[in-house]
């Protein structure tokens, strides 16, 4: 193996990780999946937490394995979710497990925060959607409730960066997953220090900014020792896995949407520059940190979390997903859809039952079986899609010509075809591991291999297997899109 380009990989999401090692050979990227792992969320005392612990166990028994197998690594980088964060105190310590996005305490927390700055200037200052569980309203939650670690915390470090500080003892505050916060001005790049002063904060407790493929540090001693490598260097990578992800979309132009698939659905383009005015503030668009300065302008869908969340309660249903993708087109189509993105699938007691009474409040048939359950949920995703994408094509700079997919939704062809079919546009699925080919070349990158983005994507695109999808059916679709806007509406 070559010895001068091996690139070790975290991607964590929000229900497991893996570990990659990636190395670029001949002008093509090849990588192998080392460890996988679950990430669970924990319930205790009325609070949901993220285990820390665990996920940094996880890194180094992945690292393990690299020493034991005699490979010298070039470089380490590390994505996750985005919006969750840790506190260190002024000893360096960890002082608590993360909370999870998911905790229900910032419900209602967005119009408490509005008390203190109106959400209109908070839009203008950040061009974020809003959702209750942005860091800055988690954060102002905790304020409110004199949350005991907030209260004495010397750092607040999102979770990247916290692993990274794990890693390597450097407090850093990485651009693309600092822009989920709600804390940041896409203009100047930094943290609009309107928006923490009013909640007690300081720019100062957010460690030193870092950019993709800027140097962090290397392994501390203490992980050297654990793990049986040298020094390693931790790069900085999209430390939000939907930045890495978009720098993996092996695109040729800017006349493209994306659609990273996966537990959330992200949709959205690649621009220049921010796009914040009345129309993207009342249709609620984010404009996050991409790589090389762009902005990634996107909408966030609610993904295969609704499907991940039935498949455990089905008792009846087959394990294999992909069998019950197949299942699903055995129902009726068209029979009954759902907003993706009604409140009531955020974090339900049960999903099944939030469908079928979302389908009984709008007079639709209500899904009696795991294979009309999961075709409703296929149909209104596609439909969601439709409408997300026509809304991107009033803000765009440019027109819209396809949708590249990336990420393990693609898996999922039958949806795949019925996003072509709903859009009336092709739709190009490849890569399936984006945020772990975004991550490793943008390690690349720093290593002095590709010199930018268009570089990294002509790799990418020699490097996978991509599949086009044509739409059809196109009459079938538009009925179903005029009664998917009515029964949403």
């Amino acid at each position: 193996m070559n010895n001068t380009t091996n690139f070790f990989a975290v991607d964590l999401g929000a229900t497991s990780g893996r570990t990659i090692l990636g190395s670029i050979i001949d002008g093509k990227l090849q990588q192998r999946e080392l460890t996988r792992f679950p990430n669970h969320i924990i319930q205790t005392g009325g609070r949901f937490y993220w285990d820390i612990y665990a996920l940094y166990n996880e890194i180094i028994r992945g690292l393990k394995t690299v020493a034991e197998e005699g490979i010298q690594l070039t470089s380490i980088g590390i994505d996750t979710w985005g919006c969750d964060f840790l506190y260190v105190g002024k000893d360096g310590a960890i002082l608590r497990n993360p909370r999870c996005y998911r905790d229900p305490h910032t419900e209602g927390a967005m119009e408490e925060y509005f008390k203190l700055v109106p959400k209109e200037k908070v839009y203008e200052k950040t061009g974020i959607q809003f959702m209750n569980f942005n860091s800055l309203f988690q954060l102002a939650t905790m304020r409110r409730n004199h949350d005991s670690a907030l209260e004495v915390a010397d750092k607040i470090l999102f979770i990247p960066d916290a692993l990274m500080y794990m890693l390597t003892g450097e407090a850093v505050c990485e651009y693309t997953v600092l822009s989920t916060s709600q804390m940041l001005d896409p203009r100047t790049k930094k943290i609009d220090p309107e928006l923490i002063d009013v909640i007690g904060l300081k720019e100062s407790q957010f460690g030193r900014y870092v950019n993709p493929s800027d140097p962090v540090g290397t392994l501390t001693p203490e992980v050297q020792k654990m793990t049986g490598l040298g020094p390693v260097p931790v790069v900085a990578v999209a430390g939000h896995d939907t930045g890495a992800a978009v720098a993996a979309v092996p695109a040729q132009d800017e006349r493209y949407a994306y659609l990273s698939c996966g537990t959330w659905s992200l949709l959205g383009i690649e621009t220049r520059d921010a796009i914040i005015n009345e129309k993207s503030f009342q249709y609620n668009f984010t404009n996050e940190g991409g790589i090389e300065g762009t902005t990634r302008f996107l909408k966030n869908i609610c993904g295969m979390w609704l499907l991940e969340r039935c498949r455990q309660e089905w008792t009846d249903a087959p394990k294999d997903v992909n069998q019950i993708n197949r299942d699903a087109m055995t129902a009726e189509p068209f029979r009954s859809f759902i907003n993706p993105d009604d409140p009531r699938f955020a974090n339900p007691e049960s999903m099944i039952e939030a469908i079928k009474g979302y389908c009984q409040e709008t007079g639709q048939p209500v899904p009696e079986t795991y294979q009309q359950t999961a075709r409703c949920i296929f149909e209104s995703l596609a439909l969601r899609y439709r409408q997300v994408v026509g809304y991107l094509r009033e803000l765009a700079p440019f027109p819209i010509e396809k949708l590249h997919v990336i990420g393990g939704g693609t898996y999922n062809q039958y949806l795949m075809q019925m996003a072509a079919d709903s859009l009336g546009m092709p739709v190009l699925t490849g890569p399936v591991e984006g945020t772990a080919i975004g991550n490793i070349m943008l390690q690349a990158k720093a290593a002095g291999l590709v010199s930018d983005i268009y570089d990294m994507r002509r790799i990418i695109a020699q490097s996978i297997e991509m599949k086009t999808y044509q739409p059809k059916d196109r009459e079938a679709w538009d009925a179903a899109y005029e009664r998917f806007e009515k029964i949403t509406k």
